[in-house]
Parts: C-alpha cells; sequence; structure tokens
C-alpha cells in the first residue's frame, strides 16, 4: 500500500523498533465480524461455529451477506472486529440512560442496544441529515425498541440533557488512519493539517459532550486513527480543563495494549486508555478510553418530554384490538401519534421540543381510514414467541417477500395480519386474504436474492 510519505515518517519516529511489522499490516487482508442479536433466538450454528471476538460474547470473524435472510431480520448486524471493542468497554446495563452522540451508520448504537435488552433509554444522535436516514434503517432492522434518534448539533443537544445519561458515547469524527487497510480512499483527504483539524473539532465535541454526563457517569471516547493529537493528547487536554472526570482502566485482551502517555504528556493515568494496531491484533486501528464523573451535585429536575400527539378513542380502539388479536401482548411506554403515524416512545425522557427528532420510538403502524396497518420496525422487533399470529414462510416465498411479491398458500389459516417467519427469524408482516398473503415490505427496501447471498 502507497502510504503517505508524512504518514510513515510520523509513526517511523513514534513507533521505532515497532515501526515496520506496523506498515507491513498494511499490506494484509483485512478482517471483517459481524455481531449476533441477542434478542433472535434458534440461530443457525454457522453463525455461532465461527471464531469469536476475544473482548466480545456476541462477536465473530466472518463475513454475512447483506442480501440474507439472516441480515435483513436482525438477527445478525456486520461489524469490523475493533469496532466491537468500543461497545463491549461501553457495556451499559439494563436500564440505564445512554446516548451514542455521533451514531451513524449505526453499528455501535445497536451493540450498546445488545446489552440493554429493550430496557432504559437510549438517545442515538447523528448531525448528518442523509447519515441519519442510514442510522435509522439499522436501528430499526436490529429491533431496537428503545430507542429515540435525533438529528442535532451537540451544542443544542447539551442545553437539553444537562447531568442526564449515566453513558455517553462519542465516537469521535477523525482523521480515518486506523481504516487506510480496509477503505484506501481514506488516504486521498488525509494529512499532518487535516489531523489538527479533526482534534479541534473533537475538542469542540467533548466540550458538549462532558456537559450530559451525570455525576457518577462515564464517557466512552473512541476514534479510528492512530493520531496522538486525537487519541492521547485528547484525553490530556480533558483531563487537564475538566478535573471532575478521570480515566477509568479498560480490561485488554486479544492483542489490545495500553495507551501511550509519551505520545501526550507522560501522565501515567493515560495507560488506562486502550489502544488497538493491525499488527499487535485482529482488526483495524482504534483508540479507546472510558472516562468517569466524579460524583457532585444532585441531577436538576426536567420538564416532561412531549413527543407527538395522544391517540384518539378510535386510534386506541384499532391498536389495541391489533395488539390482543395478533401480537397477543401490550407494550410498555408511551403511545403518542405524529400525523398519522402510531409509535412507542420512552419514558422519561426531558422536553425535547427544541430538538429535531427524526423518530421519537418505535414505529409500530400507521393509521388508516378506520384500519391499523403495522410497521415493518413492529415486526423485527417482536419476539416470535410471544406473538398470538405467525405465519412460518418457506425460504423461496421469503425470496419472493423480500423482492415485493405477494405469494400464495396451500392452506390459508384465517384472514388478518401474520407476522410472517422465516428459519424462526421475525422478517414483516403480512396480510392473510384467502390464500394470499399481501406483500407489505418496504418499497424502498426490496432486493433480489441469488444463490450465493443466502448465507
Amino acid at each position: 500500500m502507497n502510504l503517505p510519505e508524512d504518514f510513515i515518517t510520523k509513526y517511523r519516529g513514534l513507533l521505532g523498533d515497532q515501526a515496520d511489522d506496523f506498515f507491513a499490516s498494511f499490506d494484509t487482508e483485512s478482517l471483517s465480524g459481524y455481531r449476533v442479536n441477542p434478542a433472535h433466538h434458534h440461530l443457525p450454528e454457522r453463525l455461532t461455529a465461527t471464531p469469536a471476538v476475544p473482548y466480545e460474547a456476541l462477536g465473530h470473524y466472518g463475513t454475512v451477506s447483506g442480501r440474507s435472510l439472516m441480515h435483513q431480520s436482525g438477527a445478525v448486524y456486520s461489524q469490523e472486529p475493533s469496532a466491537m471493542f468500543v461497545g463491549a468497554t461501553a457495556a451499559p446495563t439494563p436500564g440505564e440512560r445512554v446516548l451514542d452522540l455521533c451514531a451513524a451508520p449505526g453499528g455501535k448504537t445497536t451493540h450498546l442496544a445488545s446489552y440493554l435488552h429493550g430496557t432504559g433509554l437510549l438517545v442515538t444522535n447523528e448531525i448528518n441529515r442523509k447519515r441519519v436516514k442510514v442510522l435509522a434503517e439499522n436501528v430499526e432492522r436490529f429491533g431496537v425498541q428503545s430507542a429515540v434518534i435525533l438529528n442535532e448539533s451537540p451544542e443544542r443537544l447539551s442545553p437539553v440533557f444537562p447531568d442526564y445519561f449515566d453513558k455517553v458515547l462519542v465516537d469521535a469524527p477523525c482523521s480515518g488512519e486506523g481504516m487506510f487497510r480496509k477503505d484506501p480512499d481514506a488516504m486521498s483527504y488525509w494529512s499532518l493539517d487535516y489531523v489538527q483539524e479533526c482534534a479541534d473539532r473533537q475538542q469542540q465535541i467533548m466540550t458538549e459532550a462532558l456537559k450530559m454526563v451525570k455525576p457518577g457517569g462515564q464517557l466512552i471516547y473512541s476514534t479510528c486513527t492512530f493520531a496522538p493529537e486525537e487519541d492521547e493528547q485528547m484525553m490530556a487536554w480533558v483531563l487537564e480543563n475538566f478535573p471532575e472526570f478521570h480515566l477509568v482502566p479498560i480490561e485488554k485482551t486479544g492483542g489490545v495494549i495500553d495507551a501511550k502517555p509519551e505520545w501526550a504528556d507522560g501522565n501515567p493515568e493515560l495507560t488506562k486508555a486502550a489502544r488497538l494496531f493491525p499488527h499487535l491484533m485482529n482488526g483495524e486501528g482504534h483508540f479507546v478510553a472510558k472516562l468517569e464523573r466524579d460524583e457532585v451535585a444532585a441531577t436538576a429536575p426536567r420538564g416532561a418530554a412531549k413527543l407527538g400527539t395522544p391517540l384518539t378513542s378510535d386510534q386506541k380502539k384499532l391498536w389495541q384490538a391489533f395488539a390482543q388479536d395478533v401480537l397477543g401482548q401490550s407494550l410498555t411506554g408511551n403511545l403518542v401519534t405524529v400525523k398519522d403515524q402510531l409509535f412507542l416512545t420512552p419514558t422519561d425522557l426531558p422536553n425535547l421540543k427544541r430538538c429535531h427528532v427524526f423518530r421519537p420510538g418505535l414505529h409500530l403502524g400507521t393509521f388508516k381510514k378506520n384500519r391499523f396497518e403495522p410497521a415493518y420496525a413492529l415486526a423485527l422487533a417482536s419476539d416470535t414467541a410471544q406473538v398470538k399470529q405467525t405465519l412460518a414462510i418457506t425460504d423461496e416465498q421469503w425470496r419472493a417477500w423480500v423482492h415485493g411479491e405477494t405469494f400464495t398458500l396451500t392452506e390459508a389459516p384465517s384472514k388478518g395480519w401474520y407476522l410472517l417467519t422465516s428459519q424462526d427469524q421475525p422478517v414483516g408482516f403480512g396480510k392473510v386474504v384467502g390464500q394470499t398473503v399481501k406483500n407489505f415490505f418496504p418499497k424502498g427496501l426490496r432486493f433480489t436474492v441469488y444463490d450465493t447471498d443466502l448465507n
């Protein structure tokens, strides 16, 4: 790989005897990985039998096709192995309030959701309007129930969530040096000046992000760059300017090593952070640090959230009939409408009136004239073992389903809505009319499945 000359000079000076091995790693193959979704049951053995990522029990080395049933149903999420170390370090416990501040495309958000198990609150934010749409699609596909998706800047969020979150994840926009092997195009915009631009922007982001950590809470900072300016020096800057925060040791396995104080101000506390080098472990370059806020002042009171509009009596009847007849269960949270769309929003939110809310919670469906039509997101968030009306379909029927086609049943159940399942995974809601299953797979997500995609 033709690395930039300034990059070679810089890291030959920093790494010394390890420099040759470091540079040689860029000419080796980049490893792929995926995480299994703990909310899904009866996964094929081929997905759980592959080598496990040492620091994440849900992680495996290998590839899964984006056109496979397991990917479409949200049973797995493709993610680079080193990136899994970030979520594993955050490891929120059920019931916590969690913020993923720079969340697109959604890998780390879905990882955090795996730890929350549908409890607590997950606020996932992306400042870029186009990228927030991709984030929403991945959150939906993974069946995340307790997420509110925002499209905001850090400086507009910090006044809304002061001293609020148990965990804040800042996967900071960075110079991307750690991705050169996986994405060589990242070298085209790299320069020494660009590294400093990124560090300056990271300071601005961190200034706002730290305000949203509650006393006793933690902020997990990560980058996919080797640059000390964006890594150790960033943490040294935080420790100097925000004395109420201190670094917490990170457990390091699988070739992950201590961060390097000598690349910053020499503070030995910096060894508590972690570095992931491609010549020392199976993955791309990353830096991860865990900051904890001292227990100080009590959290200030906040106003109640105002998301959407309460249901009308007719809407309540339509939803309750669907929930009872099809789902066979009620859902915990606040039911609200945005125009004709029904959402389940998390409880105990602050007032989000001044925020651009891209999605206020789990999309349950659409109210139409005298009827309710369930959403794709609700299907993927449903537990097949609990849903009252399910319909198992074959692999061939699933292929037709994701392509947007209707299909015919040899034996027709009673008419109405059914959660369609294939290989024990939820794939969407279909409406049975006679012997025909009407297709409600979202038009923008439809695709053609080839034999090579089935795994």
